[in-house]
């Protein structure tokens, strides 16, 4: 595969993603577009790496990943919170 087909494939992906946030409602739905643009600019990144012969956007995308990570979890807390506080007033109006 040449070094073109790798950008045009990470062209395609984030077009993807950018129409999915765009035009989706839902949030989990919406969430996984913007991690697959992310994706699409971590491949772009690392392309260009392989162009240059240095290992900066290599580095680039790493980060991006721990970022994307980093993000997810605590989405998944607030969630977590979120429902728990669902719960406790949930348990609350029982009572009454």
């Amino acid at each position: 595969m040449s070094i073109a087909n790798y950008l045009y494939l990470s062209a395609i992906l984030f077009t993807i993603g950018a129409i999915g946030v765009v035009v989706r409602r839902n949030a989990i739905v919406v969430f996984m577009c913007i991690e697959l643009m992310l994706n699409a600019a971590n491949l772009a990144f690392v392309t260009f790496a392989r162009i240059n012969g240095n290992l900066e956007g290599q580095v680039v995308a790493f980060f991006t990943m721990v970022v994307a990570s980093i993000s997810a979890v605590l989405e998944a807390r607030g969630d977590m919170i979120d429902s728990s506080k669902f719960e406790l007033k949930k348990e609350i109006e029982e009572d009454k």
